[in-house]
């Protein structure tokens, strides 16, 4: 299989890893949710040798990541699991961080909830939810071609959009997850991080 390719993962790859390294330094099970192509798992895992990264997603994404994974194998990096967040049973392994990118925007509302539940549930205490993408700040947005992008995802399917930062946060704080950064990153996108208490 041709690995498929993302120019905004290529783009987003290096700005992301400059906070999200740092924050994973002393982690040793990394869960990524939504792998998508895999790009982001094969030039993370490298450079984090001292944990195991997990990629993820719903089997029909599987080749896509298989194929960057065959591609740039890393001794930490391993194969996707089977995860869709409202239907498929959650992994029982242990991680103390989980990493999702560009995910929350194309979930319905009500797998974005199960998500923080389960993650909330999964982490022990000190670990790590990071979670990147557009965002909205009291019902606005933070540029023109967000809200454009909101209006193509809208357009698309009736429930997927562009969330609101506060009702993240608040689902989070309902799990026991303690705000702990919200990183500005190119192309108006965000890296928040929460973390268990």
């Amino acid at each position: 299989m041709d690995k498929p390719f993302s120019q905004a993962c290529e783009n987003n790859k290096a700005p992301i890893f400059a906070h999200l390294g740092p924050l994973l330094a002393d982690k040793t099970r990394v869960l990524e949710i939504g792998s998508g192509t895999g790009q982001h798992a094969v030039w993370f895992a490298p450079q984090l040798p001292h944990l195991v990264w997990q990629t993820s997603d719903v089997a029909e994404n599987h080749g896509a990541i298989n194929a960057w994974l065959k591609a740039f194998p890393a001794a930490n990096l391993l194969p996707p699991i089977t995860l869709d967040v409202s239907q498929s049973a959650w992994p029982t392994a242990s991680f103390d961080a989980v990493y999702s990118a560009n995910t929350v925007h194309i979930m319905a509302w009500p797998e974005v909830e199960i998500m923080f539940e389960e993650v909330a549930d999964m982490l022990p205490p000190f670990g790590l939810f990071c979670l990147y993408g557009p965002m909205m700040y009291h019902g606005q947005h933070t540029s023109v071609s967000n809200q454009q992008f909101d209006l193509h995802l809208r357009t698309t399917a009736s429930y997927r959009g562009i969330r609101e930062f506060h009702a993240l946060n608040t689902l989070a704080r309902n799990g026991g997850l303690i705000l702990v950064d919200d990183h500005p990153l190119p192309a108006n996108n965000r890296l928040v991080v929460w973390q268990k208490a």
